[in-house]
């Protein structure tokens, strides 16, 4: 059979994700159900074993990103694996995670009192092979720390993510995605009292071998789905320029 180029270029393609760290899809690979997103990451499989980055301005976009954050956790924990939540100034409230499939008593909350304690609590337990998934809250990571909690996931193949608040350096680090979350508008159902279902908007803004994008998404009925088609992101270069 003629190999063609395209069947080389894709190889290459593998064999580059393999050097950059990305495993190829396995049997029982964990769907975290983000539908249209999940086209873009590599290989189409949502990154595990890998640290993702969300940046949070603001008490309103920082609540966004922690609901979205335990909806993404909720997936990782079905086969009976444990969460811890890093922090030095704790902002979820327990109770809260429910709405979004996880039970609090199974999420390890650590409270320390500086920032670069929470960094190095958050590297050490990525290193620990039995636990579904790491949050730490920082406002600032140097691309050193951040290749040191990359390096430690890519042995254990536990996943982090990194909730970044108000955060002042901007520049590129080691995180494989980067992500902004905010809230929108719930819909109320005709003829129903009080809130609706959380609603996102969903921008990532890096994915390393993948495709950046926006979103629009909703919690309902203990899953995602989507309600807009997706639109290009800008370029982080471009968005830094124009404000």
């Amino acid at each position: 059979m003629s190999i063609t180029k395209q069947d080389i270029i894709d190889q290459l393609r593998k064999d580059l994700l393999l050097l950059q760290g990305f495993k190829p899809p396995l049997a029982g690979t964990v769907d975290i159900g983000l539908g249209p997103i999940t086209a873009a990451f590599p290989n189409a499989v949502f990154p595990t074993g890998a640290i993702h980055e969300f940046l949070c301005n603001g008490a309103v976009n920082a609540a966004a990103s922690c609901g979205f954050t335990t909806a993404l956790i909720g997936p990782l924990m079905a086969s009976g694996g444990t969460c811890l939540w890093i922090s030095a100034a704790r902002r979820i409230f327990p109770q809260g995670l429910k709405v979004f499939g996880v039970e609090p008593d199974r999420v390890i909350f650590i409270d320390v009192r500086k920032e670069k304690d929470a960094l190095w609590a958050m590297e050490e337990a990525l290193k620990c092979e039995g636990i579904a998934a790491v949050i730490g809250e920082v406002q600032e990571i140097s691309f050193t720390a951040s290749r040191r909690l990359q390096l430690a996931v890519e042995q254990s193949r536990v996943t982090g993510f990194l909730l970044r608040y108000n955060p002042r350096n901007m520049n590129a680090n080691a995180c494989v995605a980067r992500w902004r979350i905010t809230p929108l508008p719930s819909e109320v159902e005709p003829d129903m009292p009080g809130l609706g279902f959380p609603r996102w908007n969903v921008e990532l803004t890096r994915i390393r071998n993948g495709q950046p994008g926006i979103w629009q998404m909703e919690w309902s009925a203990g899953r995602f789905h989507h309600i807009s088609p997706a639109i290009p992101a800008m370029p982080e270069e471009r968005r830094r320029k124009t404000g």
